[in-house]
């Protein structure tokens, strides 16, 4: 069966307040913001996601802000950074962007792309790396940032381990990820469709503690599969691989399942169907509070308990 892991799907972090994640993701970076939900698991929770125009699986990162739960360390077995596809030639746009909103930002460069390293409110690590292999999306243009610098999805995740074999091994392995290039203490693997959106770092970091669970920290990277049946091969594939893999998740916008990969990491694999226009139509998509019909009856229950928010002014 040709079910290959097509790329990123998504990556879902935990923060503090959600109206600065809010205002940094929409403002700062120009995002839209595509769904605003609840933790299908934790009702009384946002789940706040931003991406491209349309909501394109490779495009959605995503939040479940915990307001009143102290700052974690990132650390060993969790993602240390998320990394943006932006066109060659738009650093300097965005270092002036960036500035006048007072967000610092810091040029680097790896496996020879520019790129900028910033962080968010919650000090959570993101990327912006300049390329000519723009993943094929619909950039959101509606919040300040032209085309032609406008961030096009996602381009790579940087895992942290302890040691680079046991992971190295399940990607190449199980995910049938090609090794693709080295530097330091980094090596880089591709999906099969390879580039920007299909690219993941391993990189060994004994220095550092097990990663905890909080505010500031990744929960988890997806990766795509097509559909019900690209997932179940999928999922039989890492039970045989000796990993524990969760039961089918129902997320409405996709199924999921979950586990962790030998370095620690929480992989969930992500259907590209149903997708996020199940319940709302391309224009409406963000702009209000939506529910799963298993929860729509407790929805007053639900909206008195979450925090009050504004949601971002459209240009």
């Amino acid at each position: 069966m040709n079910t290959p892991v097509l790329g990123i799907h998504h990556v879902t972090a935990i923060i503090g307040q959600p109206q600065p994640n809010i205002d940094f993701y929409t403002g700062a970076l120009g995002l839209r913001m595509i769904k605003l939900t609840v933790n299908y698991d934790d009702p009384e929770t946002y789940h706040l996601y931003f991406g491209d125009t349309a909501g394109t699986p490779g495009t959605a990162i995503t939040f479940f802000p915990w307001p009143y739960a102290q700052r974690a360390q990132p650390g060993v077995g969790q993602v240390l950074s998320t990394a943006y596809a932006v066109p060659n030639g738009s650093i300097e746009y965005w270092l002036k962007r960036l500035s006048k909103r007072s967000v610092s930002s810091q040029r680097a460069e790896r496996m020879g792309e520019q790129m900028l390293t910033i962080r968010d409110p919650d000090d959570l690590q993101i990327e912006l790396v300049e390329t000519d292999q723009l993943p094929d999306v619909q950039p959101w243009l509606d919040g300040g940032v032209p085309r032609e610098h406008a961030i096009h999805g996602f381009h790579s995740v940087t895992l942290a381990v302890a040691q680079h074999q046991p992971t190295n091994d399940f990607l190449r392995d199980v995910f049938a990820f090609r090794r693709v290039s080295e530097e330091a203490d980094v090596v880089r693997f591709e999906t099969n469709q390879g580039g920007p959106g299909g690219f993941v770092q391993v990189q060994a970091r004994p220095d550092l503690p097990r990663g905890e669970m909080g505010p500031g920290t990744v929960h988890h990277v997806a990766w795509r599969v097509t559909d019900d049946d690209a997932q179940a091969y999928w999922r039989n594939t890492v039970i045989k691989a000796g990993r524990h893999v969760t039961p089918v998740k129902d997320r409405n916008y996709f199924h999921s399942i979950y586990f962790r990969e030998p370095g620690g990491v929480i992989f969930e694999m992500a259907t590209d169907c149903p997708g996020m226009m199940v319940d709302e139509n391309i224009n409406a998509l963000g702009t209000q509070l939506k529910l799963p019909p298993f929860l729509e009856d407790q929805r007053d229950q639900i909206v008195s308990k979450l925090p009050s928010i504004t949601l971002p002014v459209r240009l």
